[in-house]
Protein backbone atom coordinates (compact mmCIF):
# COMPACT_ATOMS: atom_id res chain seq x y z
CA UNK A 1 0.00 0.00 0.00
CA UNK A 2 1.44 3.34 -1.17
CA UNK A 3 2.10 5.73 1.84
CA UNK A 4 0.65 8.79 2.25
CA UNK A 5 2.68 12.46 1.63
CA UNK A 6 3.66 14.03 5.17
CA UNK A 7 3.99 17.72 5.27
CA UNK A 8 7.12 18.67 7.61
CA UNK A 9 6.42 22.65 8.33
CA UNK A 10 9.85 23.98 10.78
CA UNK A 11 13.20 22.29 9.31
CA UNK A 12 15.73 23.88 11.78
CA UNK A 13 17.97 21.73 14.12
CA UNK A 14 15.95 19.15 15.09
CA UNK A 15 13.43 19.14 12.32
CA UNK A 16 15.75 18.26 9.72
CA UNK A 17 16.67 14.99 11.32
CA UNK A 18 13.36 14.07 11.89
CA UNK A 19 11.89 15.11 8.22
CA UNK A 20 15.48 12.89 6.25
CA UNK A 21 13.79 10.13 8.93
CA UNK A 22 10.58 9.87 7.56
CA UNK A 23 11.86 9.99 3.99
CA UNK A 24 14.09 6.95 5.06
CA UNK A 25 10.95 5.11 6.26
CA UNK A 26 9.36 5.68 2.10
CA UNK A 27 7.02 8.44 2.99
CA UNK A 28 6.71 11.16 0.25
CA UNK A 29 7.40 14.23 2.36
CA UNK A 30 7.10 18.14 1.20
CA UNK A 31 8.47 20.12 3.54
CA UNK A 32 8.14 24.59 4.35
CA UNK A 33 11.20 26.43 6.43
CA UNK A 34 11.66 29.99 6.69
CA UNK A 35 15.02 29.69 4.91
CA UNK A 36 15.07 27.31 1.92
CA UNK A 37 19.33 27.39 1.20
CA UNK A 38 18.63 25.42 4.09
CA UNK A 39 17.11 22.49 2.89
CA UNK A 40 18.54 22.13 -0.16
CA UNK A 41 20.31 18.83 1.17
CA UNK A 42 16.68 17.30 1.98
CA UNK A 43 15.60 18.67 -1.51
CA UNK A 44 18.31 16.80 -3.55
CA UNK A 45 17.45 13.74 -1.27
CA UNK A 46 13.70 14.10 -2.24
CA UNK A 47 11.91 16.15 -0.29
CA UNK A 48 9.21 18.27 -2.47
CA UNK A 49 9.41 21.82 -1.93
CA UNK A 50 6.36 24.00 -0.76
CA UNK A 51 6.88 28.13 -0.95
CA UNK A 52 3.94 28.49 1.71
CA UNK A 53 2.33 26.67 4.83
CA UNK A 54 -0.82 26.14 2.41
CA UNK A 55 0.93 24.79 0.20
CA UNK A 56 1.58 22.45 2.84
CA UNK A 57 -1.95 22.45 3.74
CA UNK A 58 -3.41 21.54 0.72
CA UNK A 59 -0.94 18.76 -0.58
CA UNK A 60 -0.38 16.58 3.05
CA UNK A 61 -2.75 14.18 4.70
CA UNK A 62 -0.79 14.66 7.73
CA UNK A 63 1.53 17.32 8.67
CA UNK A 64 3.79 17.80 11.30
CA UNK A 65 5.27 21.28 12.95
CA UNK A 66 8.24 21.88 14.51
CA UNK A 67 8.34 25.68 14.71
CA UNK A 68 10.34 28.08 17.69
CA UNK A 69 7.69 29.80 19.85
CA UNK A 70 3.70 29.18 20.60
CA UNK A 71 2.93 32.73 18.88
CA UNK A 72 4.80 30.82 15.07
CA UNK A 73 2.62 27.84 16.45
CA UNK A 74 -0.12 29.85 16.54
CA UNK A 75 0.15 31.52 13.33
CA UNK A 76 0.90 28.37 11.39
CA UNK A 77 -2.37 27.15 12.49
CA UNK A 78 -4.62 29.90 12.68
CA UNK A 79 -3.44 32.70 10.46
CA UNK A 80 -4.99 33.22 7.74
CA UNK A 81 -3.43 30.90 5.38
CA UNK A 82 -2.78 28.72 8.17
CA UNK A 83 -3.32 24.70 8.51
CA UNK A 84 -6.42 24.90 10.07
CA UNK A 85 -7.86 27.49 8.05
CA UNK A 86 -6.75 25.38 4.92
CA UNK A 87 -6.28 21.49 5.41
CA UNK A 88 -9.13 19.69 4.28
CA UNK A 89 -11.44 17.68 7.15
CA UNK A 90 -9.68 14.46 8.04
CA UNK A 91 -6.23 15.95 8.00
CA UNK A 92 -3.94 15.30 10.52
CA UNK A 93 -1.81 17.86 12.14
CA UNK A 94 0.76 16.99 14.66
CA UNK A 95 2.20 20.02 16.82
CA UNK A 96 5.89 18.85 17.86
CA UNK A 97 7.17 21.74 18.95
CA UNK A 98 7.23 22.64 22.61
CA UNK A 99 4.61 24.95 23.25
CA UNK A 100 1.69 25.91 25.82
CA UNK A 101 -0.36 23.29 27.28
CA UNK A 102 -3.24 25.71 26.87
CA UNK A 103 -2.76 26.54 23.65
CA UNK A 104 -2.41 23.08 22.45
CA UNK A 105 -6.24 22.83 23.43
CA UNK A 106 -7.30 25.66 21.46
CA UNK A 107 -5.54 24.05 18.36
CA UNK A 108 -7.37 20.62 19.26
CA UNK A 109 -10.68 22.91 19.25
CA UNK A 110 -10.09 24.66 16.36
CA UNK A 111 -9.29 21.30 14.36
CA UNK A 112 -12.30 19.86 15.64
CA UNK A 113 -14.69 22.56 14.32
CA UNK A 114 -13.12 21.68 10.87
CA UNK A 115 -13.02 17.96 10.99
CA UNK A 116 -9.27 17.87 11.35
CA UNK A 117 -7.33 15.35 14.14
CA UNK A 118 -4.71 17.65 16.23
CA UNK A 119 -2.38 16.19 18.41
CA UNK A 120 0.40 17.79 20.33
CA UNK A 121 3.00 15.99 20.49
CA UNK A 122 6.71 17.66 21.46
CA UNK A 123 9.88 15.56 21.73
CA UNK A 124 12.72 15.31 23.96
CA UNK A 125 16.38 13.79 23.21
CA UNK A 126 17.85 17.14 21.22
CA UNK A 127 19.61 16.52 18.10
CA UNK A 128 21.49 13.50 18.54
CA UNK A 129 17.97 11.96 19.65
CA UNK A 130 16.57 13.83 16.19
CA UNK A 131 19.28 12.45 13.86
CA UNK A 132 19.12 8.58 15.62
CA UNK A 133 14.76 8.34 15.24
CA UNK A 134 15.32 8.32 19.17
CA UNK A 135 13.33 11.16 20.11
CA UNK A 136 10.82 10.57 23.19
CA UNK A 137 7.41 11.47 22.36
CA UNK A 138 4.94 12.72 24.59
CA UNK A 139 1.51 12.52 22.88
CA UNK A 140 -1.95 14.59 23.55
CA UNK A 141 -5.07 14.14 22.26
CA UNK A 142 -7.92 11.55 20.89
CA UNK A 143 -6.79 8.34 21.53
CA UNK A 144 -7.71 6.68 18.20
CA UNK A 145 -5.45 9.85 16.16
CA UNK A 146 -2.43 8.73 18.01
CA UNK A 147 -2.85 5.17 17.20
CA UNK A 148 -3.27 6.16 13.76
CA UNK A 149 -0.56 8.29 13.89
CA UNK A 150 1.83 5.74 15.65
CA UNK A 151 3.80 4.29 12.86
CA UNK A 152 5.11 7.41 11.55
CA UNK A 153 5.84 8.40 15.29
CA UNK A 154 7.72 5.37 15.00
CA UNK A 155 10.31 7.21 12.64
CA UNK A 156 11.08 9.68 14.53
CA UNK A 157 11.11 8.18 18.10
CA UNK A 158 11.70 5.10 20.51
CA UNK A 159 9.90 6.29 23.30
CA UNK A 160 6.82 7.24 22.16
CA UNK A 161 3.66 7.55 25.23
CA UNK A 162 0.10 8.77 24.95
CA UNK A 163 -0.35 11.05 27.91
CA UNK A 164 -4.12 11.96 27.85
CA UNK A 165 -6.30 14.54 26.11
CA UNK A 166 -4.81 17.77 24.26
CA UNK A 167 -2.46 19.34 26.06
CA UNK A 168 -1.17 16.89 27.86
CA UNK A 169 1.82 15.93 25.75
CA UNK A 170 2.24 20.02 26.75
CA UNK A 171 2.06 19.33 30.07
CA UNK A 172 4.25 16.12 29.82
CA UNK A 173 7.08 18.27 28.03
CA UNK A 174 7.10 20.52 30.95
CA UNK A 175 7.89 18.28 33.51
CA UNK A 176 10.67 16.94 31.32
CA UNK A 177 12.12 20.85 30.69
CA UNK A 178 11.83 20.84 34.96
CA UNK A 179 13.82 17.91 35.24
CA UNK A 180 16.73 19.32 33.10
CA UNK A 181 16.63 23.03 34.18
CA UNK A 182 17.96 21.69 37.41
CA UNK A 183 20.10 18.83 35.57
CA UNK A 184 22.29 21.21 33.72
CA UNK A 185 22.88 23.59 36.36
CA UNK A 186 24.64 20.29 38.71
CA UNK A 187 26.41 19.08 35.57
CA UNK A 188 27.94 22.50 34.37
CA UNK A 189 28.59 23.33 38.48
CA UNK A 190 30.06 19.53 38.53
CA UNK A 191 33.01 20.82 35.77
CA UNK A 192 33.90 23.94 36.71
CA UNK A 193 34.26 22.25 40.71
CA UNK A 194 36.80 18.90 39.03
CA UNK A 195 38.76 21.63 37.14
CA UNK A 196 39.08 24.18 40.31
CA UNK A 197 39.87 21.28 42.31
CA UNK A 198 42.64 20.09 40.05
CA UNK A 199 41.03 16.68 38.50
CA UNK A 200 41.06 15.41 35.18
CA UNK A 201 37.34 16.52 33.94
CA UNK A 202 37.21 13.80 31.88
CA UNK A 203 38.52 11.48 34.26
CA UNK A 204 35.49 12.42 36.51
CA UNK A 205 32.87 11.85 33.89
CA UNK A 206 33.92 8.06 33.57
CA UNK A 207 33.48 7.68 37.34
CA UNK A 208 29.90 9.95 37.19
CA UNK A 209 28.25 9.33 34.34
CA UNK A 210 27.53 5.85 35.49
CA UNK A 211 26.54 6.17 38.97
CA UNK A 212 23.63 7.88 40.70
CA UNK A 213 24.31 11.09 39.34
CA UNK A 214 24.33 9.94 35.25
CA UNK A 215 22.04 11.49 32.98
CA UNK A 216 21.22 12.46 29.01
CA UNK A 217 22.77 15.99 30.15
CA UNK A 218 25.96 14.03 31.67
CA UNK A 219 26.85 11.57 29.19
CA UNK A 220 25.98 13.92 25.71
CA UNK A 221 26.31 17.14 26.81
CA UNK A 222 29.01 17.06 28.97
CA UNK A 223 31.75 15.70 26.61
CA UNK A 224 30.61 18.60 24.58
CA UNK A 225 31.55 21.19 27.16
CA UNK A 226 34.83 19.81 27.86
CA UNK A 227 35.72 19.88 23.86
CA UNK A 228 34.66 23.58 23.93
CA UNK A 229 31.63 22.65 21.44
CA UNK A 230 28.85 24.90 22.09
CA UNK A 231 26.45 24.47 19.12
CA UNK A 232 23.01 23.91 19.48
CA UNK A 233 21.64 20.37 20.09
CA UNK A 234 19.16 22.47 21.70
CA UNK A 235 18.95 26.37 21.27
CA UNK A 236 19.44 28.99 24.76
CA UNK A 237 16.78 30.99 23.26
CA UNK A 238 14.40 27.75 23.30
CA UNK A 239 14.82 27.00 26.57
CA UNK A 240 14.22 30.12 28.19
CA UNK A 241 11.17 29.84 25.92
CA UNK A 242 10.12 26.96 27.52
CA UNK A 243 10.99 27.60 31.10
CA UNK A 244 8.82 30.63 30.89
CA UNK A 245 6.05 28.28 30.05
CA UNK A 246 6.61 26.38 33.06
CA UNK A 247 6.96 29.61 35.12
CA UNK A 248 3.51 30.73 34.10
CA UNK A 249 1.96 27.67 34.23
CA UNK A 250 3.07 26.72 37.67
CA UNK A 251 1.72 30.26 38.77
CA UNK A 252 -2.13 29.03 37.31
CA UNK A 253 -1.51 25.93 39.45
CA UNK A 254 -0.28 27.78 42.73
CA UNK A 255 3.01 26.52 42.93
CA UNK A 256 6.82 28.24 42.97
CA UNK A 257 9.72 26.59 41.98
CA UNK A 258 12.79 28.00 42.88
CA UNK A 259 15.07 25.30 40.61
CA UNK A 260 13.63 27.04 37.58
CA UNK A 261 13.48 30.27 38.15
CA UNK A 262 17.17 30.05 39.15
CA UNK A 263 18.13 28.25 35.99
CA UNK A 264 16.12 30.64 33.63
CA UNK A 265 18.01 33.99 35.48
CA UNK A 266 21.08 32.19 34.50
CA UNK A 267 20.15 31.64 30.69
CA UNK A 268 18.18 34.83 30.73
CA UNK A 269 22.27 36.52 31.37
CA UNK A 270 23.60 34.17 28.81
CA UNK A 271 20.85 35.60 26.05
CA UNK A 272 21.66 39.20 27.19
CA UNK A 273 25.43 38.37 26.72
CA UNK A 274 24.11 37.47 22.68
CA UNK A 275 24.58 34.11 23.44
CA UNK A 276 20.99 32.98 22.69
CA UNK A 277 21.62 31.27 19.61
CA UNK A 278 24.19 28.17 21.35
CA UNK A 279 23.09 25.18 22.89
CA UNK A 280 21.69 24.53 26.25
CA UNK A 281 25.40 23.38 27.81
CA UNK A 282 26.89 27.27 27.43
CA UNK A 283 25.58 27.35 30.48
CA UNK A 284 29.28 26.75 31.76
CA UNK A 285 30.09 29.47 29.89
CA UNK A 286 28.25 31.53 33.53
CA UNK A 287 31.19 30.09 35.61
CA UNK A 288 34.07 30.47 33.42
Amino acid sequence: MEKQTIGFIGLGVMGKSMARNIMKAGYPLIGYSRTKGKCQDLIEEGMEWADTVEDVAVKAGIIITMVGFPSDVEEVYLGNHGLVNRAKAGTYLVDMTTSAPQLAKKLYEAGKEKGIHVLDAPVSGGDIGARNAALTIMAGGEHQDFEALLPLLQTMGSNIVYQGEAGAGQHTKLCNQIAIAGNMIGVCESLVYAKRAGLDPENVLKSISGGAAGSFSLTNLAPRILKGDFEPGFYIKHFIKDLKIVLDEAEALGLEFPGVSLAKSLYDELANEGLGEEGTQALYKHWK
